[in-house]
C-alpha cells in the first residue's frame, strides 16, 4: 500500500484515504515535533494536517507561535477555537487575522470547549460560527466535532440535530465542512455512526479519531473524562485487560478491524491521531505502521 498523509478530503472511501492522516500537537509538543522534523525520522508528509488544541493556558502568543513553527516545517496548521476559552470577539477576529497572516491557515477546528462558563460572549461553536469572522477571514475548511459513540452532555437525536445544523452552516458560508470525532475504542460503533451520518445526508470528510500508544491508566483517564465508552468488552476488543493495568496499548487492532470494515457507503475518511502527551511514541508507532505497507 502506497501510504501518505495530505489534506486531500475529496472522493469515497479507499483503503489508502485512510492513511491520509492528521496529527494533534499541543504547544508544549513543539519541541519534540521539530526535532523528529529536523532529524528526518518523522513519518509525516509535506501537507499533513497538524491541529493544535485551544488548552486553558496556552497565550495567545503561544498559539501563534505554534501555527507559524507548523507552517514553517512543511506542515499544515489547524488551529483549534474553543468558543468558552474566547473573552470577545474581537480577541477572536484578531488572532485569526494574524494566523491568516503570518502562517496563512486556511483551516480550522471549532469546537464549545471544557469550561462549564464561558469566558466571553461565545456558548458554543455554532454561535462562534454564527459571527462571520471565519468566511471573512478567507478559511477554506471548517472542522466541527463528532461523536461516534454519543455526547455526554446530549443525546444522540440533539447530537444529530446540532451537527447536520453546523454543517449546513459552514457550507451556507462559502466554506467546505470537515468532521474530526473523538477518540475511541470500537471500531463496531465507528461504522455504525458513519453509516448514520451518511443516511442523514452528510457526505463531508471525516477524520476518525484513534488514540497514539499510551498506558492503559492514560487511556482510561482520557476515556472517562473525554465520555468515551470503555466497558470491558470493547476494550478486549481493543486490546485492553482490565485485569492488566499497568502496561500500555496501541490502536493496532482498532485500526485493522476499520481497515477491513470501512467501505464505500461510509464515504471518505482519514485517521486523526491523539498522541495524549506521547508524541514521540506515536509518531514511530506510525512509521512502523507505514513500513508495513
Amino acid at each position: 500500500m502506497a501510504i501518505q498523509s495530505t489534506g486531500k478530503t475529496d472522493g469515497a472511501h479507499d483503503p489508502d484515504g485512510l492513511w491520509r492522516f492528521s496529527l494533534e500537537v499541543t504547544t508544549r509538543d513543539l519541541p519534540s515535533l521539530k526535532g523528529m522534523m529536523s532529524s528526518g525520522t518523522s513519518p509525516l508528509g509535506p501537507v499533513t494536517p497538524v491541529m493544535i488544541p485551544h488548552l486553558a493556558n496556552d497565550t495567545q502568543a503561544a498559539r501563534l507561535k505554534a501555527v507559524g513553527t507548523i507552517r514553517t516545517l512543511g506542515l499544515l496548521p489547524v488551529p483549534h477555537f474553543s468558543a468558552r476559552r474566547l473573552p470577545s470577539k474581537a480577541a477572536c477576529e484578531t488572532l485569526l487575522a494574524q494566523m491568516v497572516t503570518e502562517a496563512g491557515i486556511e483551516r480550522c477546528f471549532i469546537v464549545a470547549g471544557d469550561p462549564s462558563e464561558p469566558a466571553g460572549p461565545f456558548a458554543d461553536s455554532a454561535a462562534l460560527l454564527a459571527t462571520g469572522l471565519f468566511e471573512k477571514a478567507g478559511i477554506r475548511v471548517v472542522g466541527v466535532g463528532g461523536y461516534p459513540e454519543g455526547h455526554p452532555l446530549m443525546t444522540p437525536e440533539q447530537g444529530w440535530t446540532v451537527l447536520q445544523h453546523k454543517c449546513r452552516d459552514i457550507e451556507a458560508r462559502g466554506m467546505t465542512p470537515e468532521i474530526v470525532t473523538q477518540f475511541g475504542f470500537d471500531a463496531q460503533a465507528i461504522t455504525t455512526w458513519l453509516m448514520r451520518l451518511r443516511e442523514r445526508g452528510i457526505t463531508c470528510h471525516v477524520r476518525i479519531g484513534v488514540p497514539g500508544p499510551a498506558s492503559i491508566a492514560s487511556l482510561l483517564r482520557f476515556a472517562a473524562r473525554c465520555g468515551v465508552g470503555a466497558s470491558a468488552c470493547v476494550l478486549s476488543r481493543y486490546g485492553i485487560s482490565l485485569g492488566k493495568l499497568l502496561g500500555s496499548a496501541g490502536p493496532d487492532q482498532l485500526i485493522t478491524q476499520l481497515e477491513g470494515q470501512l467501505a464505500d457507503a461510509h464515504g471518505p475518511v482519514s485517521l486523526h491521531f491523539y498522541p495524549f502527551g506521547n508524541l514521540g511514541r506515536t509518531m514511530d508507532w506510525i512509521g512502523q505502521r507505514i513500513g508495513k505497507g
